[in-house]
């Protein structure tokens, strides 16, 4: 989490009744968020600068393997965009042995309603993905994720900021393990536009990943 005061609580508030252990990486927040989630019921791990998404991911990953009892690790955003719903169904598919990671995407049905120059971001980004991975992913940069820990183990992520979400499925392709995707609602709300990544600095990763 990153400056989510206003919302982070509800979120973990949602979270808490099917998933009782809920850890929110704050990322150097200025706005008393790690105040909020603790009094929601979440436990905090807090870096003392904002380093970025990635470095959030990966220490998160490498927080939750502390348990040694750890059956399946969900990644879900602060702002309230993904539903507690679907987690609970990826992390079904996990326990049942089905997968080893499952990603989510918001492009297996019609239910994420996404702006035109925004879907046409992200295919791009999956077709780079394709081409770069051989994994024929449909949403390469969905943060709605449940990993196994044996597979959490394996992953390594040094790109701190937005690029990390290719660098992760380059991982995974390299690892190769089992993996499905899982039709996700992304819920846009004009708090989370507000907050998120802009269409700009997608190309500029785009863009990076495409002349490395």
């Amino acid at each position: 989490m990153y400056n989510e005061a206003t919302v982070v609580g509800s979120v973990i508030e949602g979270l808490l009744p099917e998933f009782p252990h809920v850890v929110c990486i704050d990322d150097g927040s200025r706005d008393g968020s790690q105040k909020v989630a603790r009094e929601a019921g979440a436990v905090v791990v807090q870096h003392p600068v904002n380093l970025g998404q990635g470095a959030a991911l990966q220490t998160g990953l490498e927080y939750a393997l502390s348990d040694p009892q750890v059956d399946a690790i969900v990644t879900f955003d602060a702002d309230g965009q993904h539903r507690v719903e679907d987690a609970k169904e990826m992390v079904a598919r996990i326990l049942s042995g089905e997968a080893e990671v499952v990603l989510g995407s918001r492009f297996l049905d019609d239910r994420t309603i996404v702006s035109k120059p925004k879907r046409l971001v992200l295919k791009v980004a999956a077709v780079q993905s394709r081409w770069a991975t051989g994994m024929a992913l449909t949403d390469a940069h969905n943060g709605l994720r449940v990993f196994s820990p044996d597979l959490a183990r394996r992953i390594d992520l040094t790109q701190n900021r937005m690029a990390h979400a290719s660098e992760l499925v380059n991982q995974l392709s390299i690892i190769k393990p089992v993996w499905v995707e899982h039709p996700v609602e992304i819920i846009y709300t004009d708090y989370s536009r507000a907050k998120g990544q802009s269409l700009l600095n997608s190309v500029n990763i785009l863009a990076d990943l495409f002349l490395r």
